[in-house]
């Protein structure tokens, strides 16, 4: 039987209120993508890929977020200006990628942010309720990068690591949170090689790909990214696996704004998706249980 693979790229919090109303989408439509063979997440994909592999309903993940409400004291997001600017050498291929993924590890190092636990801490709730609590039965894995060498690496269950703390790492965007300490090494969030790495699922026949694409904060690197994710599915077509890709509707990528670490934004983003999903689930329906 045809093995079927569900890859969920990074988008920061925005991403994830986006990524869990889709889901749910299509799962109030009777579509569930949940019940494949491999879930792979990055960033923002691996906090939703996580849950979802742990069994929890895609209604229950989006749930906190439907009914969001702005703080009364609106919190500005983070400015990513320089991150934008180091990550435009490392998508675009400017210098060995390596090199300048090596560069923004430093870099990330050196930012003052909040301590790890408090940050681990974040995900631990939704994920096993401890810092190195166990992986799902199902098959999940999730993206970080080592930001001494900038090498890639993919933790899943027999990586011996917790699963928040995993998460955490694959979420731990440079400038913005702290890099994550796996045995004595720091790691950060895995969209600093892809915002997607679809290509981890070149084992499967069938992969759904969700890419949180939006060029309205920074154009130049949304579009660098999107060429990089056009090389992940040509390679992956090239050896003969089917691939559906699925990015924002226009409702989607409007309700986005321009930051997509504006936390502010998750509940219409949430919102946007759970609608977008309903839409396309007959289309995907019949993709995922295609024989």
């Amino acid at each position: 039987m045809a093995k079927r693979a569900l890859v969920l790229g990074g988008g920061g919090p925005v991403g994830i209120g986006w990524e869990s109303g889709l889901l749910a989408g299509l799962a109030e439509e009777g579509i569930d993508l949940s019940n494949g063979d491999l879930i792979c997440g990055t960033s923002a994909g691996s906090f939703v890929g996580a849950q979802l592999a742990l069994g929890r309903a895609p209604g229950a993940i989006v749930a906190p977020y439907l009914n969001e409400k702005e703080p009364a004291e609106s919190v500005n997001p983070p400015d990513l200006t320089v991150l934008v600017v180091k990550m435009m050498d490392a998508v675009t291929g400017a210098r060995p990628v390596k090199e300048v993924r090596a560069e923004i590890g430093a870099w990330a190092l050196s930012t003052p942010t909040i301590s790890e636990d408090e940050f681990i801490e974040r995900f631990a709730p939704s994920l096993n309720g401890e810092a190195d609590g166990q992986w799902p039965k199902r098959p999940f894995v999730c993206t970080a990068v080592d930001t001494a060498d900038g090498s890639f690496l993919v933790w899943d269950k027999s990586s011996g690591v917790g699963l928040a703390r995993a998460v955490a790492s694959s979420c731990a965007v440079p400038g913005v949170y702290p890099p994550i300490t796996i045995n004595g090494r720091r790691y950060m969030d895995g969209g600093m090689r892809s915002s997607t790495s679809a290509d981890v699922a070149k084992d499967c026949d069938r992969v759904v790909v969700i890419a949180v694409m939006s060029g309205r904060g920074a154009p130049t690197l949304a579009e660098a990214f999107r060429r990089k994710l056009d090389t992940e599915l040509q390679a992956l077509k090239d050896i003969g696996r089917q691939v559906e890709l699925i990015v924002p509707d226009a409702n989607s990528a409007d309700a986005f704004g321009p930051n997509l670490m504006d936390a502010r934004r998750r509940s219409g983003a949430a919102k946007a998706g759970f609608q977008q999903g309903r839409s396309i689930a007959a289309h995907i329906g019949a993709f995922w249980s295609e024989v």
